[in-house]
């Protein structure tokens, strides 16, 4: 029946014309080329325009060196930390009832909705000199703003949701039947989610820290407003090359953007390994149900 199912449903995907298919395929192909490989190209193009020599000039020099550094840091702290909210927002929201959870979604969902600049701006507003708490920090010699604590803060603001929005749905398809089973058969909670919850969402998870590290080493608008852009110091990779531009030091600027180029496509390439798995195990999975009946 699934197979009959399943071969009818491709029948129906399948109806428009050869001509319809070939045209809209190519409408796609010629959009992905135009907007997504074109640009790719040109960014190496111009970074090796003048050669090896100048490329790597430009990624070993300090500043870009005190850039790449800067946004690894903030991506190693960030990420982990969305990582457990996550799984946690994720875990009490499909697990359990509680007063007040469409309101912790709909907070989930902020930083998909305030622009990055606004983030940073919030927490000027918090934390700078002329801020709500910025007198204080400042009679403490705590620095928020224009330092690496605030870049780091407003990094996790927009890049919170990813790992969340990812379980929540996962979590919910799965419903809490093998945890309640493993619960009646004597495991603690702890051995609950190493066990059985970890194991059934690791890809989900492994998608959501993959897209939040992008989105960490990329981000520009919220970390632009509260870096205070002091070169060698606070610039990230992206802060990096739009000085460098605005400089007219192209050749450097398409060296350092490269290098954001080839995360995106690293990012890519682990995004599609992720669904391709995840997607092969379910099959597997489904198979075995149907020889199982």
């Amino acid at each position: 029946m699934a197979v009959i199912a399943n071969a009818s449903q491709r029948s129906i995907v399948v109806t428009e014309s050869r001509p319809v298919r070939y045209l809209l395929t190519g409408i796609a192909l010629t959009f992905i080329a135009l907007f997504l490989v074109v640009p790719l190209i040109s960014v190496f193009a111009e970074a090796l325009k003048q050669g090896w020599g100048l490329y790597l000039a430009a990624l070993t020099e300090p500043d870009a060196l005190s850039a790449i550094k800067l946004t690894l840091i903030t991506a190693l702290i960030a990420v982990p930390l969305n990582l457990v909210f996550g799984v946690a927002a994720a875990w009490s929201i499909a697990k359990f009832e509680f007063r007040g959870k469409s309101f912790l979604i709909t907070l989930i969902d902020l930083p998909f909705s305030v622009s990055p600049v606004v983030a940073g701006l919030i927490y000027v507003l918090l934390f700078g000199a002329q801020g709500w708490w910025g007198p204080w920090l400042m009679e403490n010699d705590i620095k928020i703003i224009f330092a690496v604590p605030g870049i780091v803060l407003a990094t996790v603001f927009v890049t919170f949701p990813f790992v969340a929005r990812e379980l929540i749905p996962l979590m919910q398809a799965q419903g809490t039947e093998e945890e309640q089973a493993a619960l009646v058969l004597g495991a603690t909670g702890w051995q609950t989610f190493w066990r059985v919850t970890l194991p059934n969402i690791k890809w989900g998870l492994l998608y959501g820290v993959i897209l939040a590290n992008a989105r960490a080493m990329g981000e520009f608008g919220a970390v632009s407003v509260v870096s205070g852009h002091i070169r060698g110091m606070t610039n990230t990779i992206p802060l990096h090359v739009e000085i460098l531009y605005n400089e007219y030091n192209f050749v450097a600027a398409f060296a350092c953007a490269s290098l954001l180029a080839l995360l995106a496509l690293v990012t890519l390439a682990a995004k599609s390994y992720v669904e391709w798995r995840s997607a092969r195990l379910a099959r597997e999975d489904q198979r075995n149900a149907l020889s199982d009946e």
